[in-house]
């Protein structure tokens, strides 16, 4: 599995408007599996995070941009 923890940052890949598919946060975690992709909050990442691992191919993980900016739905 590649993570995005494995390449250098260059630009973010989430965008602000991107949701976590479980709760309508903003995602900072999107999953690659061949059937699709999911988006995640951290909170929702961490909780599943183990069977994620083991169904995709690919994770961007993001969260270390969590408080780098206020989201929108802390508005």
């Amino acid at each position: 599995m590649i993570t995005t923890e494995d390449a250098p940052k260059l630009e973010r890949q989430l965008k602000k408007n991107d949701r976590c598919d479980s709760c309508g946060s903003e995602a900072f975690v999107l999953v690659k599996m061949i059937n699709g992709e999911l988006l995640f909050c951290g909170h929702h990442y961490m909780k599943n995070q183990k069977a994620l691992n083991s169904q995709s191919y690919e994770i961007v993980d993001e969260r270390e941009y969590i408080n780098n900016r206020p989201s929108q739905s802390s508005n």
